[in-house]
C-alpha cells in the first residue's frame, strides 16, 4: 500500500485507535499469521509497517497482539560473550548438543542440533537454566547435572565425553548488564500497545477471522531494574536455535502481556473492555 505519511502527535494518533476502537469487528484481510492484527492495524493508521509518524518516531514503536496469543515476542537478537568466541557454534553445538531430528536425512549423520528455550525459574530437561549474577552484573546460562532427566542418559555421558566432565560450563555463556541494556534501548522503544479481541464466523472454507481493537496501553520510559527483574522472574526467555551447520541467532523474549512490565509508565488509553478512558 502506498501511503503518503503524514505527521501526527501521540494525542492525534491516540484519537485514531478510538476510531477504530468504535468500527468494533473488523475482518482480517492479511492472513492467519500472527502478523496480521499489527498490518491491518498498520492499514487502518495509515502508516507504512511500524512507523509512527510522529515527533520523536525513532522513540516510539507499535507493538500488537490477538488476545488469544500464547507466543512469545521476540525483544532483540544478540549472541553470548565471550562474542569472539563463538560460543554457540564452537561449545554449545558440539560438547552440549544432540542429534538433529533430520540427521541422516536432510543433513548429515553427525548434525547436532542446540534448540532450547531457557529462563531463571526453572532447569530445563537437560540441565540448562538462567542465571542472574548481581555481583558480576551478568545474565549467564548455566549447567547442572542434577536437574537432567534420565531419559536423556545416552546424551548425558556423550556430554561428559566430549566437554570431559558434567561440572558446569569451562567457559559460562553471559551478557553484561551495560551491553543489555544499551541493546534493550535500542529496541524497546516507548511503544503503543494494542490487544485485539478474535472471534471467527462461518464454517469451512468460509470461516472468517475478525479483530476487535478493544485495549491499548501507552507504554514508555524502559525501565532497567525491571528489565533484570523480569529476567530474574522467568518472564524474559533466552532462545536458542541452532545446528551444526547453521545459528538462526539467539534471541531475548517475553509474552505480550508481559511487556508493560519493562516500562515505569503505563497509561490506559482503551480498557480490556473497550471502554474508553
Amino acid at each position: 500500500m502506498n501511503t503518503i505519511l503524514k505527521a501526527f502527535s501521540k494525542e492525534e494518533l491516540i484519537e485514531k485507535f478510538k476510531v477504530i476502537y468504535a468500527k468494533g469487528w473488523i475482518e482480517n484481510y492479511r492472513g492467519k499469521n500472527d502478523g496480521a492484527v499489527g498490518n491491518i492495524l498498520e492499514d487502518l493508521l495509515e502508516i507504512p509497517e511500524n512507523n509512527l509518524p510522529i515527533p520523536n518516531a525513532a522513540e516510539w514503536e507499535l507493538k500488537a497482539q490477538r488476545a488469544t496469543t500464547t507466543s512469545l515476542l521476540t525483544m532483540f537478537h544478540t549472541e553470548p560473550s565471550p562474542t569472539a568466541m563463538s560460543i554457540v557454534s564452537n561449545i554449545l553445538i558440539p560438547k552440549y548438543g544432540w542429534p538433529h531430528s533430520k540427521a541422516g536425512g536432510e543433513y548429515p549423520e553427525d548434525e547436532k542440533s542446540f534448540r532450547a528455550t531457557l529462563n531463571a525459574s526453572t532447569f530445563t530437561d537437560r540441565g540448562f537454566k538462567v542465571n542472574v549474577n548481581d555481583k558480576q552484573r551478568k545474565i549467564e546460562i548455566i549447567f547442572d547435572k542434577a536437574y537432567i532427566d534420565e531419559r536423556h542418559i545416552n546424551w548425558t555421558k556423550s556430554v561428559k565425553q566430549r566437554a570431559g566432565h558434567l561440572g558446569n560450563f569451562d567457559i559460562v555463556p553471559y551478557w553484561g548488564f551495560d551491553d543489555l541494556f544499551h541493546k534493550a534501548g535500542t529496541k524497546l522503544k516507548n511503544c503503543f500497545y494494542v490487544r485485539a479481541d478474535v472471534k471467527y464466523e462461518g464454517k469451512g472454507c468460509k470461516r472468517k477471522e475478525y479483530f476487535f481493537y478493544n485495549y491499548v496501553l501507552k507504554l514508555s520510559n524502559f525501565d532497567q531494574k525491571k528489565f533484570i527483574e523480569s529476567i530474574r522472574d522467568g518472564k524474559i526467555y533466552i532462545d536458542f536455535d541452532a545446528r551444526t551447520g547453521h545459528n538462526h541467532g539467539t534471541k531475548f523474549r517475553i509474552r505480550y502481556s508481559d511487556i508493560p512490565n519493562l516500562y515505569k509508565n503505563a497509561e490506559v488509553v482503551i480498557d480490556e473492555r473497550g471502554k474508553k478512558q
